[in-house]
């Protein structure tokens, strides 16, 4: 089995509070994505909800980062909380198109659908749905009501290999059920004791030995606690190889 890769970011990276802390003080912000991709291999794509990228953009964001570097786009809000998965299928159509340059480019993530928190569970809409989506292309769905989590809904994505986001934060905890061949972390607690950080880092080790690709993202704050613990998880990993070879 190959090894499975670890990908560890934040959502977002446009913040000139990191300074001094993540970002020099001194850099310019057109910078901030190529010196966070020096860092850290993956960031999710908040931009994607409210708007369709141009392909100058993401031509812009690939040149800035190296070849392993991971774009997670959040898929658009119009799919996920206008149409509510229902009826989107020329929408859906061109927002994936629209992310054409970054999957020729081999930079293309797992697109993440989140849902709003008031959508409740609605298991024919969401098999109506995964039948829209490409197999070729990592998928993941984030549930912010706890209706869904049922094993019916799993068996949907599993079917797709739709991965079912593993949400952590303050209000709402996803079950840690795994539905396709990679998986997606969102951990959007405030911060994060060392403890705390050492479970998530056996947990990613256990789903890596697995042979899953795990994604972890963490929350962006207006401090960089989110990206130093990205970056921790990382160099957690890094060890942890380096102690195996």
């Amino acid at each position: 089995m190959p090894d499975a890769q670890l990908y560890c970011g934040t959502s977002g990276f446009a913040y000139s509070s990191w300074k001094p802390s993540f970002y020099p003080e001194s850099l310019a912000s057109g910078k901030f994505l190529s010196h966070y991709a020096t860092r850290l291999n993956a960031v999710e794509i908040n931009y994607t909800y409210r708007r369709i990228a141009s392909a100058a953009t993401f031509e812009k964001w690939i040149a800035a980062t190296p070849p392993n570097f991971l774009f997670l786009p959040k898929a658009h809000m119009k799919i996920t909380h206008s149409l509510k998965l229902a009826e989107a299928e020329e929408f859906t159509r061109f927002f994936l198109e629209s992310l054409e340059p970054l999957r020729l480019a081999n930079r293309l993530g797992p697109i993440l659908f989140q849902l709003a928190p008031t959508f409740k569970a609605d298991h024919e809409r969401l098999a109506n749905f995964v039948r829209l989506l490409p197999r070729n292309l990592r998928i993941a769905f984030e549930f912010r009501n706890a209706t869904w989590f049922d094993e019916t809904i799993y068996q949907v994505l599993r079917n797709a290999n739709a991965g079912l986001c593993l949400a952590e934060n303050e209000n709402l905890e996803t079950p840690h059920v795994l539905t396709a061949d990679f998986v997606y972390l969102r951990l959007r607690k405030p911060d994060y004791t060392e403890s705390e950080l050492g479970s998530i880092g056996y947990r990613t080790e256990q789903y890596l030995a697995n042979g899953y690709p795990t994604f972890a993202i963490f929350k962006h704050e207006e401090t960089p606690a989110g990206a130093l613990n990205a970056e921790r998880l990382l160099n957690r990993r890094a060890t942890a190889g380096a102690a195996q070879s």
